[in-house]
């Protein structure tokens, strides 16, 4: 399976702006929590059985005010960071086309499919810094009796969309992507199969749910997530009492 990361270049006021907006987090908090969770999932991603192509968005879809440098270059960076010790020559690169996100995912997984002849591609948040290997490697393996595999995440969206053919794309993403995307492959006439639900960082609860899970595990012991634990303790952000995301 071709799994497919989209990483927005790691810059002030474009990656979780919907933090900033809620919570006592600055611009440049959230790009370090955003590139810790990158790191974790790019790692998750290289350490699986799945093939990492990593889908930039560049200077034709980004906002005009997110700073100068090359957006390549940015994710490059990010990701060889997140992969020190591993060859990124093998990770693929490239650019993200479409005005949204419904549009990118689907001209990705169209492309890839239809284009490139894959077997099947997934298309994996960034901000979901609990994935694991197994996660990646047990959705290949659904996709065996499965056409469609989603990965539901926090607040009715996905982490993860893997397929191994088309499906409608439009406006998919636009509200409740994981009851929309199911849908559109019921429509298609395909098996659609779910997987395990993980959360984003990408709005307040799904980061008070990723807080509270990263702290159970290192209490039994174990690993997962540990880029975007250091992260969040560097920041000092926690869950305090009625579940309200707090700075220390």
């Amino acid at each position: 399976m071709i799994v497919v990361v989209p990483v927005d270049p790691p810059r002030a006021g474009l990656v979780l702006s919907s933090l900033v907006e809620t919570m006592p987090l600055s611009e440049s908090d959230a790009v370090a929590l955003y590139e810790a969770a990158v790191s974790d999932v790019v790692s998750a991603v290289a350490a699986s059985g799945g093939e990492l192509l990593i889908n930039y968005r560049d200077e034709t879809t980004l906002p005009d005010a997110v700073g100068d440098e090359s957006a390549e270059s940015a994710v490059r960076e990010a990701v060889d960071t997140a992969l020190k010790g591993v060859d990124v020559d093998d990770v693929r690169f490239e650019r993200q086309v479409g005005s949204n996100r419904s549009a990118r995912v689907g001209n990705t997984v169209t492309h890839l499919l239809e284009r490139e002849g894959a077997d099947s591609v997934g298309v994996l948040e960034p901000t979901v810094p609990l994935i694991e290997r197994s996660d990646v490697d047990q959705t290949a393996m659904a996709l065996r009796r499965d056409d469609v595999v989603l990965g539901p995440s926090s607040e009715g969206d996905v982490y993860m969309m893997a397929a191994t053919d088309t499906i409608d794309f439009t406006d998919a993403y636009a509200t409740t992507p994981l009851s929309t995307l199911a849908r559109r492959g019921a429509d298609a006439q395909l098996r659609v199969g779910f997987s395990s639900m993980r959360p984003s960082i990408g709005t307040p609860s799904g980061l008070r749910e990723t807080i509270a899970i990263l702290e159970a595990r290192q209490a039994a012991g174990r690993r997962g997530g540990e880029a975007t634990a250091a992260a969040l303790a560097d920041l000092g952000v926690s869950v305090g009492d009625g579940g309200t995301l707090e700075r220390a």
